[in-house]
């Protein structure tokens, strides 16, 4: 948040306080419950009580030598890369495409591909599961790495997009009048320049995949657990401290992975300056 000039009247910085107090509140009520469930992963006893009768590291430890959480991490981790690969291709393509200014309905196209952010997922996942039980994608791994990139090419397009918005033209115009081919053009000038952008629609596509269970629920099949669905099914079957573990380990990752958004948001900034 910006600060105020010198000549701010009482009244002025009386808001701006007030401002930040009540986004600190509202933030600390979104962040409570996630910061209540984390030390019970260091409980020493198996369930899920305050106040904690001793501190243990059992419960990591499970996690990292089941063979079904071990198993699920290694599915996760697998479906949300190769998902993240095609998101990005994909995503940077259709990005480039509607950055052009003589593109044809680019709303109506923009409006388009970032749909899988605004319908309910359940919604999708219904529609998903009787479009891949025609094409037989149902029950594979296949199937399952092509529904995390129908949700994750939108973060991709948005975060290139945005990127795309203070990217100079000229730039691309000069290469081509200095007789490099097209795609020399995009290698040495626009790919250098949209990559930060590119690194943090990356970044988001893979929280999505990785963090996705509703559609894993509906099209995956029941020996095709990501960690997500051990979490769930753990949840449901047998309650213990293990998923508490997990769900500790996917918010410091999530949180890691935002931090790198963040620096990349501001090198992009800084090249966008540069090159103007």
């Amino acid at each position: 948040m910006m600060g105020l000039p010198p000549y701010a009247s009482p009244l002025e910085r009386l808001w701006r306080l007030t401002l930040i107090l009540l986004c600190a509140m509202v933030l600390l009520f979104l962040i409570t419950p996630i910061i209540a469930i984390m030390p019970l992963s260091f409980n020493v006893e198996p369930y899920f009580t305050y106040p904690m009768p001793g501190l243990s590291l059992r419960w990591y430890e499970d996690f990292f030598t089941d063979a079904r959480w071990l198993d699920a991490l290694k599915s996760s981790f697998f479906i949300a890369l190769c998902a993240t690969a095609l998101s990005m291709v994909f995503g940077t393509l259709a990005a480039l495409g509607l950055s052009r200014a003589n593109f044809p309905q680019r709303a109506l196209v923009m409006a388009f591909l970032i749909s899988p952010m605004i319908v309910p997922v359940v919604i999708t996942a219904v529609g998903m599961y009787f479009f891949f039980a025609n094409l037989g994608l149902n029950n594979t791994y296949f199937g399952i790495i092509l529904a995390h990139t129908a949700l994750a090419t939108p973060f991709v397009v948005i975060t290139v997009t945005a990127t795309l918005i203070g990217f100079d033209q000229s730039l691309i115009r000069a290469g081509a009048s200095l007789g490099a081919s097209p795609l020399t053009v995009f290698h040495k000038v626009t790919f250098p320049l949209i990559l930060p952008g590119m690194i943090s629609g990356a970044l988001f596509a893979f929280i999505t995949s990785f963090d996705e269970v509703v559609v894993v629920l509906f099209i995956a099949s029941p020996d095709q657990r990501t960690l997500p669905r051990q979490m769930f099914s753990g949840i449901r079957e047998q309650l213990s401290p293990t998923i508490a573990a997990a769900a500790t380990m996917l918010v410091i990752t999530a949180a890691l992975m935002l931090v790198t958004v963040e620096l990349l948001r501001r090198r992009s900034e800084r090249l966008r300056g540069t090159s103007s």
